[in-house]
């Protein structure tokens, strides 16, 4: 059975890169870690994975990105698989995107960017142990 994935969305490459080195450091072999440039991509990614019957766990995703919006992702996300643990990260989310996500997506947490390693792992910890 393939290990359950972590996803990572940010339209800016070294801000995934960081996530992903982050993660890998924090949680080693547990996971896969994929990542995706925006929501659309992210969705099809996701697509992909459901078919190989490989489950994503945990979303980190940013709120400003181009076309789709982090909040519209994470609520679409949460219509078809609402057992994912959600994160927004996010230097300008807006208030009123935020607590959309809470309504719509079941958001696990809000992280402002940049942020700290110590509190990204201690959040996906936090949400992790709600599975």
């Amino acid at each position: 059975m393939p290990k359950p994935v972590i996803l990572c969305v940010d339209d800016e490459k070294m801000v995934l890169q960081s996530l992903k080195t982050q993660l890998k450091e924090a949680f080693g072999d547990a996971y896969l870690y994929e990542v995706a440039e925006d929501g659309d991509d992210a969705l099809e990614l996701i697509d992909e994975l459901n078919e190989e019957s490989t489950s994503i766990i945990l979303i980190v995703s940013d709120w400003l990105m181009p076309g789709m919006k982090g909040d519209e992702l994470l609520i679409r996300v949460h219509q078809k698989f609402p057992k994912v643990i959600k994160i927004l990260l996010s230097g300008q989310a807006d208030e009123d995107a935020i607590e959309r996500a809470k309504d719509q997506a079941d958001l696990h947490c809000c992280l402002s960017k940049p942020w700290s390693e110590n509190e990204l792992v201690e959040t996906i910890k936090s949400g992790l142990a709600k599975l």
